[in-house]
Parts: C-alpha cells; structure tokens; sequence
C-alpha cells in the first residue's frame, strides 16, 4: 500500500484513516519513527509505563479538577440562577 500526502510548513503530515485503522492509532496515541536507510518507518509506540492503560488516560482526561464539595442540589441550584427558582409562597 503506498499513499502520498505532503508535509505543512510546519512538518506535519495527516496519517491516512485506512492505516490509523490498521495500525491503532487513536487520539493521543505516542508514536515511534524509525530510520531506515532512505526511508522511515513509523508504528505505534510500545508502552513504557505497563501499568498505565488508554481507558486510565481518558478517564483522567475526563475527570474534572474542582475540588469544592458541594450537593446535587447545591449546584443544580448555582447552574439554574435566580431567575429560574421557583418563588416561594408565605
């Protein structure tokens, strides 16, 4: 298989969906580059740290950082303002 794309000015070049699929290449993925006489070999990078997993990657990506402790209703109350609260009757 050999497909053809240019490099940005910034040395970029986008890998093909056809070999990201083939490969595994998902968002985030690390890569290695080999040089091989006049060419270059790319392939996913074998991890380093065995203990840490794609799924732990994203769940801390995910994971907020906020670190006030607050009720449900404490901040249903916060994203609803005042202008949406129910008056109360006396």
């Amino acid at each position: 298989m050999s497909i053809t794309r240019q490099v940005t000015s910034k040395g970029q070049v986008t890998i093909p969906q056809e070999i990201r699929n083939r490969l595994g290449l998902l968002p985030y993925t690390n890569v290695e580059f080999e040089l091989a006489g006049d060419h270059a070999r790319i392939r996913k990078a074998r991890s380093e740290d065995r203990g840490a997993s794609r799924g732990r990657f994203v769940l801390d990506a995910l994971r907020g950082t906020a670190d006030a402790r607050m009720s449900t209703d404490e901040i249903l109350t916060l994203t609803r303002g005042a202008a949406r609260r129910p008056k109360r009757r006396k």
